[in-house]
């Protein structure tokens, strides 16, 4: 198909289009001609998925282009391409209050150590982890981790007993590493839209709120 066709199946723009290939998050075409080139359904495949990890996971075109270059990489395992996904995505804290995070990421590593995580110490879901529990120590919320932390680990790994289990059901290792960058970065969006719907039910049961209208059908 030409880029005219790829566009009308994918709803991205032809500009957008050229753009994503200098970018390197699109393979080029194959040249038919010298000012024609041929496209197929992986990149329908890829460019559903791009727009998708930018549009709906809010990634930056640098990370999508980092986790494509992972997924791209044969002599990557799964493990490791997940690995690159979380780096990529994870949230870069700023190197503000930089003694008091490194004090709560002894904690981190601990809580960890503690549950048996096999985890690098120097990941930066680490760091950012102890980062926001170093925000809400200097908000006044040093409890929050003292009572919730545990339980919200707990949660943690059942969410990532799940993720992984619908992993390994794919036939291909590119449909493994396919489906373990989608439910890394959209998987946080369902599981964060998830906890949004049920804090406000929660809300609702304990502070008494009136009777809600149930969802439109």
């Amino acid at each position: 198909m030409r880029v005219g066709e790829l566009s009308r199946r994918t709803g991205v723009s032809v500009p957008t289009i050229k753009y994503y290939v200098r970018e390197g998050l699109l393979p080029a075409g194959r040249l038919s001609s010298p000012n024609q080139a041929g496209y197929d359904e992986s990149h329908v495949r890829r460019l559903r998925l791009v727009r998708a990890l930018i549009d709906v996971g809010g990634c930056s075109v640098s990370a999508v282009r980092g986790v494509l270059e992972a997924v791209e990489d044969p002599s990557r395992s799964v493990h490791e391409v997940l690995g690159a996904a979380h780096d990529h995505m994870a949230p870069k804290p700023g190197a503000e209050q930089d003694e008091e995070v490194a004090e709560v990421r002894k904690e981190v590593v601990e809580l960890m150590r503690r549950r048996g995580w096999r985890v690098d110490g120097s990941a930066s879901a680490v760091r950012s982890l102890a980062a926001a529990l170093a925000a809400m120590r200097r908000l006044g919320h040093a409890r929050f981790a003292a009572h919730n932390l545990d339980a919200y680990a707990e949660a943690a790994e059942r969410v990532a007993a799940v993720d992984v289990a619908y992993v390994t059901g794919e036939p291909s290792r590119e449909d493994v590493v396919e489906a373990a960058v989608v439910g890394t970065v959209l998987g946080d969006v369902v599981l964060a839209s998830l906890r949004h719907l049920a804090q406000v039910d929660a809300s609702a049961r304990r502070y008494g709120a009136g009777p809600v209208p149930p969802p439109p059908a």
